[in-house]
């Protein structure tokens, strides 16, 4: 199994470097597998802290004029998923969000970027919040890069919209997952 890791590691470098191109990536200093008690959503049956996981991202294609991030959950038992972040407008020269940007009420989110409306009908972050027992539930993290600068909607949005413009708008995207479950 080594050996296959490293023959495929070779050649991801291999192409990469034969081609000239570098992989546009999403990475995170707060998460490792699993999302904890300082992601988990406070509310809706949760007590965690709500804190949005620092993210930082490289190698956006040539072309980006700006950056979105959502959260999604597709193991929700809605029918639709659950819509846990959706941040957008980020400008083209950041590549960062700081451990708890998700949290409005702080203002530390990149300036001009937009918070609108998850899941839970709020602006900004909402946590993991899974049934209890319903088992470990996939938390999709994603940076999108846009060709546009601004998508052209606002704070009030709902998570849908905002992802047809997403998917009008998008030359690469990157994504992490983390799992969370909730037993009691």
């Amino acid at each position: 199994m080594k050996n296959a890791v490293s023959i495929l590691a070779m050649a991801v470098i291999f192409i990469t470097t034969a081609f000239g191109q570098k992989t546009f990536t999403l990475t995170s200093k707060d998460l490792g597998g699993e999302t904890t008690k300082v992601q988990e959503f406070n509310g809706f049956g949760c007590s965690g802290e709500n804190q949005s996981p620092q993210l930082s991202w490289k190698n956006a294609p040539e072309g980006t004029k700006s950056f979105a991030i959502t959260m999604y959950d597709p193991d929700a038992p809605t029918g639709s998923g659950f819509w846990h972040w959706v941040v957008f407008d980020i400008p083209a020269n950041v590549n960062e969000l700081v451990t708890n940007a998700g949290n409005v009420k702080l203002n530390i989110a990149p300036k001009g970027s937009i918070q609108s409306k998850t899941d839970y009908g709020i602006n900004g972050y909402g946590g993991p919040c899974p049934p209890v027992g319903h088992g470990f539930h996939q938390y999709v993290i994603t940076v999108y890069a846009l060709k546009t600068d601004k998508l052209g909607l606002d704070e009030n949005i709902n998570p849908a919209i905002v992802g047809f413009y997403l998917w009008n708008n998008t030359l690469a995207k990157a994504s992490i997952v983390a799992y969370y479950k909730r037993d009691k």
